[in-house]
This record gives structure tokens, C-alpha cells and sequence, in this order.
């Protein structure tokens, strides 16, 4: 099999960390202005590709070699997945429903999770939420999959989002066994796969990231549920000058915030995600001061800024690199209890979503597999190597960095790792030996978003 050609940047002494400017992408009709300003300020890593074929049987030593390299202390602790078969459409179908379920009146997105088996796993109930998260809990078999035809999954909006939202999600942690497979090979024995079986199942989530206008449309619906059970007909819907002279009122630590999504750690196996999808307005500035904002005004586009929106943590340079994948790839991405399992081979990732600053009313659609062991597996770090682990604080991949480069972050990273360390708990506060997976999830939860948790009020 040919090698991908991207592959060939992987050959110097730090492959997996190399960090340039963003390319600029000419798919937007946005202000090329703003679009250079968003890039000069971000730095991007290129993935390590695994092609697909790669992942189910890899063709040589050096392959599995790389895998570890890139997943592990010296990697990014994630990589992304080319060329995996028929999962193509299905996503180009998924994630848009994401924003579709967001945007739905209250009501009337009950029905349609409720018929679906999807669950909202954060408030839906506040408009100024950043971000809308659909859950179903997906079950490993040992039937081969049942084949559906994209077609079977088009039909109206969301006749078949269920069964589209399993079907992916069902291909998903197929390549997180996959991995699992490969690395087990790498570290002697076969926990990771073993674990991921034992679970029976992992959680999907199809995820909306809001944009501003997204704020102000939750907004409306809010206003208009008021007006009609008040039928006092003194509420009317937000128009004109009304959608500018709120807009500072909007969560100022959500959508108006410059992350989607704050730092963290997975605590499972592996996260499994799609590249995202961007949805922008197409609409002229003079047709934005209607009252309503039908869906057919929405585009799905490509990143303005060129990569993924998601960022990991580099720490000896203290600062935050942001992750570029191929179209239509999987990003596959370890998590603490794979760190755990496998020694510190396997370095789980610190991570965050980004929302830039420059694109307001652009919204992130993206869906999510996570994939944990089984809540009564024991963890043990008898002979982890300490002296190189997250246990003394957050962790994350070593890259080499020089005296200048290190001189040339500045105070405003010092203070991005300042921020970093209050509100990430470190693992050594939330792991004990020989505790269940159950009581490390409980445990971390508690200390992250609990009454008191780390990022209760963010």
C-alpha cells in the first residue's frame, strides 16, 4: 500500500509537534482581513494519518512504531483516521442535525429525542447555553453490523436519526478497537481491547458548539414561548436594533468566550471524534434584521481558520497548539484510563475547544464517541512510571522546546498555564489505588463541574 504522502513531515527529530501558521482558506466569503488576523495568531499541528486499511491490519513494524510514537509521551496523545468506508455520507447527514436539534423549540425537541432514544446530557433549558449535546448509549454486539444504504437515512430532517446517530457511532468504536488492538500489541498483553469489551458499550454524543446568532434565535424562541402562554401580545419576538443591544448580554463565559469548550482531560480509553463541521450565515448584513432566521440561510463550510477548532496543550511552551486533520477523517484521541492501563506508553491528551473570536455567528457541529471500560475494572499504578506522570500535575507531550523558544512564549502563556493549573485537577488528586473506574469517574466529575468542582461556574 502506498504511504499517505503527508507522512513524509514525520521524519525530523519532534515530528508530531510541528507548528506553523494556519493556511489560509478560500472557502468562506468572509473578510479576508479578519480571516489573516485569526491565522497569524494560531499555530496548528498536522495529525499523523493512518489510513484505514493501516488500522485494521498494519502493514509493517514501522507503522505500529508511529502510533505509538504519536499517542504516546513524545506525540500529541491523538491521530487522525483516513479513508474509512461508508462513513462518509453518514456524517455529511449526521452533524448537521445537530444545530437542526438545538434550534428546536423546547417542546418539540423533546419529541423527537424522546422517539430517537437520544437524552440531553447538559442543561437544554438555558438559552444562553455554548454548547447543545445529544446522548445515546451505544452497545457492542457480536453480530456483524446491520448495513444500512445512505439513502436509508435521508428521508425527511430527522426520520432517521436514530439509527443514522447508531450507525456511526457503531463504526466509530470499531476503530477504536482497532487501535486498541495495535497498541496492546505494542505494550504486551491485550487490557485495552479486553477493557473496551468488557464495558459492552460506549456513549455517543452529536454535538452542536453555538454561534452568536444561535444565542439570540434560542432567544426568540424564549420570548415567543413567554408570549404565548402569557397571551398578553406585549412580547413580541427580537428584530431590528434589539439583536445588536443584547448581544452583550450573552453568558460572557460562553458563546463570548474564546473556548467552546474548556481544558480537560477524557478520563476513559479513547475519544473517538468526526472532523467537524462549520455552519456560517449566507445572508446579506441587511437581511439579518428580519425577524426569523430560516435554516435555509445556513451553509455548512469549511474551517475559516483551517484547522479543527480543537487545541491541545504544549507544555514547554506553554501554550496552546491548535489540531488540523484531513476532511472527512476520524480523530482518534487517548484518554486517562488508557494512560493508566498502559503505563504512561499511551499520554492522555489536554485539550480544549476553540471558538475564534473573528467568526461570531459561526457554529462547530461534530460527533463524539467515548469509549471507557467496564465500571468495575481496578486500576493500579504500582509500576507507573511516576517520576514522568500526570500525577504531579497536568501533563502533557514532551516536546523539545529551545531556551529562545521557551523566552519567546511570554507572559501570556505563563498565564494560559497559570489558568490551566486552576482549573484542571491534577490526577494524583483524583486517583487512588486500586479504585474502580466507577469511583475515578465519580471523583473526577465531582472535581471538575461538583458544587465546588474546579469548572462548576465556567
Amino acid at each position: 500500500m502506498a504511504k499517505n504522502p503527508k507522512q513524509k513531515i514525520h521524519q525530523s527529530p519532534s515530528p508530531y509537534y510541528q507548528c506553523r501558521p494556519c493556511n489560509h482558506s478560500n472557502s468562506l466569503a468572509l473578510s479576508l482581513q479578519l480571516q489573516e488576523m485569526e491565522m497569524e495568531e494560531a499555530e496548528t499541528i498536522d495529525l499523523y494519518e493512518l489510513e484505514y486499511p493501516d488500522l485494521c491490519s498494519p502493514s509493517s513494524a514501522s507503522t505500529v512504531d508511529s502510533i505509538m510514537e504519536a499517542l504516546g509521551p513524545s506525540g500529541p496523545g491523538l491521530l487522525a483516521v483516513t479513508g474509512v468506508p461508508n462513513a462518509s455520507n453518514l456524517r455529511s447527514h449526521l452533524l448537521p442535525l445537530a444545530r437542526s436539534l438545538a434550534l428546536l423549540p423546547r417542546e418539540t425537541r423533546k419529541l423527537f429525542l424522546k422517539e430517537h432514544n437520544l437524552g440531553g446530557d447538559v442543561p437544554l433549558r438555558n438559552p444562553d447555553r455554548s454548547v447543545s449535546s445529544f446522548a445515546m448509549q451505544l452497545k457492542y454486539t457480536k453480530s456483524p453490523l446491520v448495513e444500512k444504504t445512505v439513502r436509508e437515512c435521508r428521508g425527511t430532517e430527522f426520520e432517521n436519526l436514530g439509527s443514522c446517530f447508531q450507525e456511526l457511532g457503531f463504526c466509530m468504536m470499531e476503530l477504536g478497537l482497532c487501535l486498541a488492538r495495535i497498541c496492546d500489541r505494542a505494550i504486551g498483553g491485550n487490557e485495552l481491547e479486553m477493557s473496551l469489551l468488557d464495558s459492552c458499550g460506549a456513549k455517543g454524543r452529536l454535538i452542536h458548539y453555538h454561534s452568536h446568532l444561535d444565542a439570540l434565535l434560542l432567544k426568540q424562541h424564549e420570548r415567543s414561548r413567554a408570549t404565548s402562554k402569557e397571551r398578553a401580545g406585549n412580547v413580541k419576538p427580537l428584530e431590528g436594533s434589539e439583536l445588536n443591544s443584547i448581544a452583550p448580554d450573552v453568558n460572557p463565559g460562553g458563546i463570548h468566550s474564546n473556548l467552546w469548550q474548556q481544558w480537560h482531560y477524557d478520563y476513559g480509553i479513547f475519544t473517538v471524534l468526526t472532523t467537524p463541521f462549520f455552519i456560517q450565515p449566507s445572508y446579506s448584513e441587511a437581511s439579518k434584521r428580519e425577524n426569523s432566521f430560516p435554516s435555509s440561510c445556513f451553509d455548512e463550510c469549511q474551517s475559516p481558520t483551517g484547522h479543527t477548532c480543537l487545541q491541545v496543550y504544549n507544555p514547554n511552551r506553554k501554550r496552546a497548539i491548535m489540531v488540523k486533520a484531513p476532511p472527512e477523517s476520524f480523530i482518534i484521541q487517548v484518554g486517562e484510563a488508557a494512560d493508566i492501563i498502559s503505563k504512561g506508553k499511551l499520554r492522555a491528551t489536554l485539550h480544549s475547544v476553540h471558538r475564534p473570536s473573528k467568526f461570531e455567528n459561526l457554529s462547530r457541529e461534530t460527533f463524539v464517541v467515548f469509549l471507557q471500560p467496564a465500571w468495575t475494572k481496578t486500576f493500579s499504578i504500582s509500576d507507573y512510571p511516576l517520576g514522568n506522570s500526570s500525577f504531579n500535575g497536568f501533563h502533557g507531550q514532551c516536546l523539545v522546546a529551545s531556551d529562545e523558544e521557551q523566552r519567546q512564549s511570554g507572559q501570556d502563556n505563563d498565564n494560559l498555564s497559570q489558568e490551566i493549573n486552576k482549573i484542571v485537577p491534577p490526577l494524583s488528586s483524583r486517583f487512588k489505588e486500586g479504585m474502580t473506574f466507577a469511583e475515578f469517574s465519580r471523583e473526577t466529575t465531582k472535581q471538575y463541574y461538583g458544587g465546588s468542582g474546579l469548572q462548576s461556574n465556567r
